[in-house]
């Protein structure tokens, strides 16, 4: 059955397995998630779920927001983010999500937004080679020809410096190590995209499984 929660990243750190092995893992913070809307093919043309993650003060939320979170009962979401592939049936509006859905050995798709780098060459970029450094080459870390023989205009999808990260991207196959219920924490093999506390979701494998 596919599953899916909203949570935070914490950090990275290691455990042992029970054969000894050393294993990296990347923990995430998934406190309760709330079903807030089912989506079907008869109103909306597709079935998803949407979940709401992290309260956030009466105040900072608009009346739209007050009353869409008024159906599930609960307090407006910081973190509003939908999940296909779910079995719509088995969620109701309302109903709390929680770590325990997933179990040690699944293998979930993880995506967040990559860390940003600020403005950068194509070398670290998008990782063309440099030119000779020896004296004499004028050529060491420049983007190269544009190739543009029409003239007077850069090709679409030229690669060439500028901010790099920032992305949203999905890691897939990776494995949840342990699961801890009562401080609603994944640990899961391995790194995942973003920085320290940024928003994480977690979603069974679409291919792993």
């Amino acid at each position: 059955m596919t599953k899916g929660i909203l949570g935070r990243k914490v950090g990275m750190t290691q455990i042992f397995a029970e054969n000894g092995d050393l294993i990296p893992v990347t923990v995430i913070e998934a406190a309760p998630n709330v079903v807030l809307q089912k989506k079907t093919v008869e109103t909306d043309g597709y079935e998803a779920i949407q979940l709401g993650f992290e309260d956030k003060r009466e105040k900072l939320a608009n009346k739209p927001e007050k009353g869409h979170v008024a159906k599930a009962e609960t307090a407006p979401k910081r973190f509003i983010r939908e999940f296909r592939g779910l079995d719509v049936a088995g969620y109701e509006v309302g109903q709390e999500v929680k770590v325990d859905a997933f179990a040690e050995g699944d293998i979930v798709d993880i995506t967040g937004v990559s860390k940003g780098k600020g403005f950068q060459g194509v070398i670290k970029r998008h990782g063309h080679s440099r030119g000779p450094m020896s004296h004499g080459s004028r050529f060491h870390r420049a983007p190269g020809s544009l190739g543009a023989v029409d003239g007077q205009r850069v090709f679409k999808g030229m690669k060439l410096p500028g901010r790099t990260g920032g992305k949203t991207i999905t890691i897939q196959n990776l494995e949840i190590v342990r699961v801890d219920a009562e401080r609603n924490l994944l640990l899961v093999k391995g790194n995942v995209p973003g920085a320290r506390k940024s928003l994480i979701q977690v979603k069974s494998a679409i291919k792993g499984n």
